[in-house]
């Protein structure tokens, strides 16, 4: 079957060509993840035309809603994908439906729980829920960080990113420090970040504020990373080998809550 035979038997066909085209590719490359895809595997993929679908992603690139890996071509989503993501948030839709298995997890570890979701180069804190104990972390929702310096922020940003040359090219400058043990050269993060992505969830230890640490586990719908939850406590009660266990905890108390399509961040293999 030819490519416009295919396209002409496509079910629930949109009767805007264009931007049908363009949203099919998006969901193609969103379930590719941040390798990507080669304009001839999602044309193949989707059934049309390399001519009309390179033209469809040159306009994406052009919003920034797609990006080209310049070493392979390989398409994957773009950044301003997350600004959509962050929208579409901001309106309770994830907040409503993780607020009680938020509150189940701030329970179960006795610790402070967070939504957050990316906006720019800040994470926003759009959900929390305190424990019930007399020592315990000060936080307030709708505030925001720099979120290179949070777990939270630090999650979904790992997500975004193959390499270090793509992530230097969003992040070039050096961070302002929080405290003495902040990362601030993009070398240095990125080396957290790496290891972030290989291991399947984000920390900081006392690099956002003095005597705190934070592990956070993104969510992502299809290949990008949309939201994080975090849990975070007083730096001497929160030891790797604690993170590790609470990691645990995250999944097994929000991953059931979570709408087909979404999933919690798992290890990446290097490449």
């Amino acid at each position: 079957m030819s490519a416009t035979d295919q396209e002409q038997r496509m079910p629930d066909r949109s009767p805007l060509g264009s931007v049908d085209k363009a949203l099919m590719a998006l969901q193609q490359l969103g379930d590719a993840g941040s390798q990507g895809l080669s304009l001839s595997s999602l044309a193949r993929q989707l059934g049309l035309h390399k001519a009309s679908l390179h033209r469809t992603l040159a306009a994406l690139r052009h919003r920034n809603f797609v990006e080209q890996d310049e070493t392979t071509a390989a398409y994957r989503l773009g950044p301003n994908l997350l600004a959509l993501a962050d929208s579409y948030l901001r309106d309770g839709s994830l907040r409503g439906v993780l607020h009680e298995p938020l509150r189940t997890l701030s329970a179960t570890v006795s610790e402070l729980c967070h939504l957050g979701t990316l906006s720019g180069n800040e994470i926003v804190y759009v959900d929390k829920v305190e424990p019930q104990r007399a020592i315990r972390v000060w936080s307030e929702t709708g505030r925001r960080s720099p979120a290179l310096t949070t777990a939270l922020g630090r999650a979904i940003i790992c997500q975004s990113f193959a390499d270090f040359e793509s992530f230097a090219v969003s992040f070039p400058d050096e961070i302002p420090a929080r405290t003495p043990l902040t990362r601030r050269s993009p070398t240095a993060i990125w080396e957290e970040l790496a290891a972030a992505r290989a291991r399947g969830f984000a920390k900081e230890e006392q690099e956002n504020e003095a005597g705190i640490a934070c592990v956070a586990v993104a969510i992502r719908r299809g290949g990008a990373a949309i939201a994080a939850i975090s849990v975070t406590a007083p730096h001497e009660r929160m030891p790797f080998e604690r993170m590790v266990s609470v990691v645990e905890t995250i999944h097994r108390t929000i991953a059931p809550s979570l709408a087909p399509g979404l999933s919690l961040q798992k290890p990446i293999a290097a490449s």
